[in-house]
């Protein structure tokens, strides 16, 4: 539980809470990077976790710069100094590590697991039932139904079981509503194929694979009330009276101020707590659309803070909300721009690694909660 309660503010009555820190850039805090006052894990309260993803896989295979994780060591040094918590961004994903039925490629999940270990850091798992980024294998095999429960099964029980005791975390169920709060039985070739039970089944596998480990569904345009989070309270509550081993709902948190801040993040994160359920944002970043030179004006900068902050406040003050991730730290390896045309300057560091107003948001909204 937290110790500390912070309520909620929309951007209008930031003023009038907790000092905004979204500052001009000029006039922010120096960057000292060895400054333990200056990094995020150490202002967090000791029951909050503030993590990232680890880039690697997915789209920065096709970049023109070497694997972040593997060969940049200031990469690895600021994740290591700004973070209690990591995630893999792709390298857990099933077209990474299981790229044909009979092989598994653990070595970079393992490298991020071990690295996390050395660092006093969290892991969270990502992810293990999803309609997106499965090898072509998978999606193309001509399965029959025994088959691909068998598959599911096999997959969870190895990759979960491969790390019992050291992942923390895991997205189990990740993205299987649309945005009216449909299950994705077209997309979803678990669903499409086995039915919706086999989401109960995903959840007892990964139970009996590492008992230890919590499980959470996960989701994107689920942080306010809406179609699509109401199917997610109301497949909780089934699970749940079903005993299902369900531990936890993580809205993603991507974000864009070119629309409004989910000003009921806080009243949503509170009825899934009620449930019994953790609750933690998992992915958080807060892309805009960028003038022509590419850099973002001071005040799509200082808005950017604002919904930074708006977000941690609302999950600091719910008590059953412990894990807090930023989807990267800088921008020099967002998956934004490659996502969405034109848009861009995501996360809390620039290209070069210079902190912008939303990580002295973050920082200050820390500090003072602690």
């Amino acid at each position: 539980m937290h110790t500390v309660r912070l309520v909620t503010t929309t951007l209008a009555a930031a003023a009038v809470s907790l000092p905004l820190a979204a500052v001009p850039a000029a006039a922010s805090p120096p960057d000292h990077s060895n400054a333990k006052h200056n990094r995020l894990r150490v202002a967090a309260p000791e029951d909050l976790v503030i993590g990232t993803a680890i880039a690697g896989g997915g789209h920065h295979a096709d970049q023109d710069y070497p694997d972040p994780f593997t060969s940049d060591k200031k990469y690895r040094k600021t994740a290591e100094r700004q973070f209690s918590s990591v995630t893999a961004e792709n390298q857990m994903k099933w077209e990474y590590i299981h790229p044909e039925r009979d092989s598994y490629n653990f070595d970079t999940a393992d490298a991020i697991v071990d690295f996390a270990e050395r660092n006093g850091q969290d892991v969270r798992g990502h992810a293990l039932l999803w309609h997106s980024q499965n090898p072509d294998w998978l999606e193309e095999g001509d399965f029959s139904d025994e088959e691909l429960r068998a598959i599911l099964r096999d997959h969870i029980t190895t990759v979960v079981g491969r790390y019992a005791g050291r992942i923390e975390q895991w997205d189990v169920a990740n993205e299987i509503f649309d945005d009216d709060g449909n299950l994705r039985t077209e997309e979803n070739i678990w669903i499409r194929e086995l039915g919706p039970e086999i989401i109960a089944d995903a959840f007892r596998w990964a139970h009996e694979a590492d008992p230890s480990a919590e499980l959470f569904l996960n989701d994107y345009n689920v942080e306010g009330i809406n179609a699509k989070s109401d199917a997610y309270y109301e497949l909780s509550r089934d699970l749940l009276a079903r005993e299902v081993p369900l531990h936890g709902f993580a809205p993603q948190g991507h974000l864009s101020i070119e629309y409004g801040f989910p000003g009921d993040l806080e009243d949503n994160l509170s009825r899934f707590d009620e449930l019994g359920l953790a609750t933690a944002i998992t992915e958080i970043d807060v892309r805009m659309e960028l003038p022509e030179d590419g850099r973002p004006t001071e005040a799509q900068l200082e808005q950017q803070a604002d919904y930074y902050q708006q977000a941690l406040r609302a999950c600091l003050s719910v008590d059953g909300c412990d894990s807090f991730t930023i989807w990267g730290f800088t921008d020099k390896y967002s998956w934004v721009p490659h996502t969405f045309e034109g848009e861009g300057a995501a996360t809390v560091m620039n290209d070069d690694f210079v902190r912008k107003p939303s990580f002295f948001s973050l920082l200050s909204t820390l500090k003072t909660a602690k």
